[in-house]
């Protein structure tokens, strides 16, 4: 079973991280603005500093971007040179709604999307939108205190009818929240959610990912409502967790790692509260408030589709000694001695993904998308701007070989494949510019100076062969 003619080949965005033009056209302030570069960013993504407002000394790289906002019509030629079959991107919610609050949206952000959709559109790209892409305008987090009160189920969901309804001839594809479980690791970035001193923190954030989950469910219904042709998919932070050793304890560990993230994606795909969620709430003592319908919601409205991250596998232990030799991730994780590194620590596992592939598709038994993957990397430029990437394209290649051998071998369903990064843009974990992942550089550094001219890498050519081929010639 080769790669359906229909496989969509493309790359992903995400309107935080490449738009820039922050209060330009009518856009309010976002979560996502306020992330600056240096030692605090970890710090207020997690939800620890309180950061509402831009302040002197700090770099904040969202601001400008990369731009996109001014030259989205110079970027999407390039994704329609390279061959794209789909553009996955997000929506900015303050740029359509500034307040998150607001009876009315802002029809020059509506106008600013339906621009780059009619674009999308002239050259047979399929776009594939993300709804929220770590995304809550600040107004709601000062006045609501995000995601973590009920309150945002009916902004949000008055959010994406909006836009489910204005775009429906341009998109079918849609995906409700990214990167669902990076709730329960960054929860500012994740639902807008500050705490406090004395606040129990594991029921704020499970009381969060309930509301995001009837959220997702609502505009799920919503969504096969208004066009019955939508499908609607559900977005996990992906990557198998191996046992550090063979020992039960190591096993026991990885499997309870792994349901961390699966459970978002069980009552998403499967409608209703996995067991062990409820035993954990129990046992922790955790009281989620949950409305008397939200079951029946939950269960009426499971998504079409499931759709991941794949960048590394991790390495746990049931053994807290063992996490001396950690290695960089937003997510605690061992250093596998049989795999190599990236220059921030994330272990590269082609076959990883093969095997991830195989446990999201037995455990659901829905059509599976790869909608980030991708090598962040150091690029240098030669003087004619030229970067020649070749590890960009030996990690593409191998990491696309394992998910063809899952879907030949092994029968998994799969939609496609966006990489994440197709043309450069600020690093969600970090803030860098310096971080890569594209096909296109963009002359931009971490301090914000530069150019902000596009120039294709040597992994530009490479990856339109791969498109026109379907896979074949890799």
């Amino acid at each position: 079973m080769a790669l359906s003619k229909d496989f969509l080949w493309g790359g992903a965005t995400a309107a935080n991280q490449a738009e820039g033009g922050v209060l330009e056209g009518g856009r309010g302030l976002s979560n996502v603005d306020l992330l600056p570069t240096g030692p605090d960013r970890s710090k207020i993504a997690a939800g620890e500093l309180e950061m509402l407002e831009w302040q002197e000394g700090y770099y904040y790289p969202a601001k400008a971007a990369i731009d996109m906002y001014h030259r989205y019509m110079e970027d999407i030629e390039l994704f329609a040179e390279l061959g794209f079959k789909v553009y996955r991107m997000s929506l900015s919610w303050s740029r359509i709604f500034p307040n998150g609050d607001d009876n009315e949206p802002n029809e020059e952000g509506l106008a600013f999307y339906e621009g780059i959709f009619k674009k999308l559109k002239e050259h047979g790209i399929e776009p594939l939108v993300t709804i929220a892409h770590f995304d809550v305008p600040v107004h709601l987090i000062k006045t609501y205190g995000g995601w973590k009160n009920r309150q945002l189920v009916d902004f949000y969901t008055q959010y994406a009818t909006t836009v489910l309804t204005r775009f429906k001839e341009y998109v079918t594809y849609w995906l409700t929240i990214n990167e669902i479980n990076i709730l329960l690791h960054q929860p500012f970035v994740g639902g807008g959610i500050i705490f406090k001193e004395g606040d129990n923190r594991q029921e704020i954030k499970y009381q969060a990912a309930h509301h995001q989950l009837v959220a997702s469910a609502l505009v799920t219904k919503a969504a096969h409502a208004i066009n019955p042709e939508n499908k609607v998919g559900c977005m996990l932070a992906g990557g198998s967790h191996y046992p550090y050793t063979c020992r039960p304890e190591d096993y026991q560990e990885a499997i309870n790692r792994d349901r961390e993230g699966y459970f978002f994606i069980d009552v998403q795909a499967r409608g209703k509260y996995p067991n062990y969620a409820l035993k954990k709430f129990e046992r922790e003592g955790l009281n989620i408030q949950m409305a008397e319908d939200d079951a029946e919601i939950l269960a009426a409205s499971p998504v079409d589709f499931v759709t991941f991250s794949y960048y590394c596998s991790r390495t746990v232990s049931g053994t807290p000694e063992d996490y001396a030799q950690a290695t960089g991730n937003l997510f605690p994780s061992i250093k596998n001695e049989y795999l190599p590194s990236t220059e921030w620590g994330w272990q590269i596992d082609p076959l990883g993904l093969r095997n991830s592939l195989n446990q999201l598709y037995d455990r659901y038994q829905k059509p599976l998308f790869i909608v980030e993957n991708g090598l962040g990397a150091i690029d240098e430029p030669d003087e004619n701007g030229y970067v020649a990437d070749d590890y960009r394209i030996d990690y593409l290649r191998k990491h696309i070989q394992a998910f063809k051998d899952a879907v030949e071998i092994d029968g998994v369903e799969l939609l496609g494949y966006t990489t994440w990064g197709c043309i450069d843009l600020v690093a969600a974990s970090t803030g860098q510019m310096s971080k890569r992942y594209g096909f296109v550089y963009v002359d931009r550094d971490d301090e914000g100076n530069g150019t902000l001219n596009r120039t294709k890498k040597k992994s530009f050519d490479w990856y339109k062969k791969v498109i026109a081929s379907n896979g074949e010639q890799l």
